[in-house]
């Protein structure tokens, strides 16, 4: 058992596919399990009496009961492809110290928070969009959720109902938080590559606020490597500052630990 003392192991308690290539996991919560919204753990199965593991964001909050997990499947993933077909009542692995770079201690204090994602690097910010302290925090928090197509819009009724009927955040997010889905290959009400409507205006003219500047905001980046990068030079170029490697706050922090599954 040694091979699996760093890890709970938790009971699955709700599957849910979305698509062909979405789904997402609840499993029951150790009450020893500590971890600030936007952290990740290390989640898996084991295989062969060995804990396969990768790090996926948790996509509950802090306060929650169940733990939630937002994946994408991976053909000849090495987890996904086993991980799809996971069931109510099978055991899901989570390691026992939660970290990552998506927290609001490394942010520098501005008006306005970006939560910048793609596909399901949107799993940090289901969590950070229900934490009442991103609203006592920031005046407007904006969401930009791009995908390829509209059936990988994972979570949209919460965005655009759910949190404004939500009895306990309601009050937050009436006049605070903003969605902002985009599209790539279908025709939607909003079409293009996040960087793309960013650099051209078109995103924070259709929100109703100005072009990013150091001075007012801060941005939160996670998605695939490839986005994380053209995303941050473009933060970059508007004169935002990275948070440090290591400690030390900065305009906007980036999830670095994420790969294929």
């Amino acid at each position: 058992m040694s091979n699996l003392s760093k890890f709970y192991q938790e009971t699955v308690t709700y599957v849910h596919h979305w698509n062909d290539t979405l789904f997402t996991i609840k499993t029951t919560r150790n009450d020893g399990l500590r971890f600030r919204n936007g952290e990740f753990a290390m989640i898996g199965l084991e295989i062969d009496g060995k804990p396969l593991m990768r790090a996926y964001s948790i996509a509950s909050t802090n306060y929650d009961e169940e733990l939630e997990f937002y994946s994408i499947k991976v053909p000849d993933g090495p987890l996904t492809s086993v991980l799809q077909h996971i069931k109510v009542g099978d055991t899901l692995l989570v390691s026992k110290k939660p970290t990552g770079t998506l927290v609001l201690d490394d942010l520098n204090p501005g008006k306005h928070l970006y939560m910048l994602s793609t596909g399901t690097g949107l799993a940090p910010f289901l969590s950070l969009t229900r934490d009442p302290e991103v609203y006592e925090r920031f005046d407007k928090v904006i969401l930009v959720h791009g995908v390829r197509y509209v059936s990988e819009l994972g979570y949209r009724e919460r965005f655009e109902r759910e949190l404004f009927n939500d009895e306990y955040l309601a009050d937050y997010v009436k006049d605070k938080f903003i969605y902002y889905p985009t599209v790539t290959r279908e025709p939607f009400r909003n079409e293009g590559r996040m960087t793309n409507l960013m650099r051209s205006g078109k995103l924070f003219e259709d929100i109703g606020l100005p072009p990013m500047n150091p001075t007012d905001d801060r941005a939160m980046i996670c998605g695939s490597p490839s986005m994380n990068k053209d995303v941050a030079a473009l933060l970059d170029e508007y004169g935002l500052k990275c948070s440090p490697r290591m400690g030390g706050t900065g305009d906007y922090v980036v999830e670095r630990a994420f790969v294929e599954q």
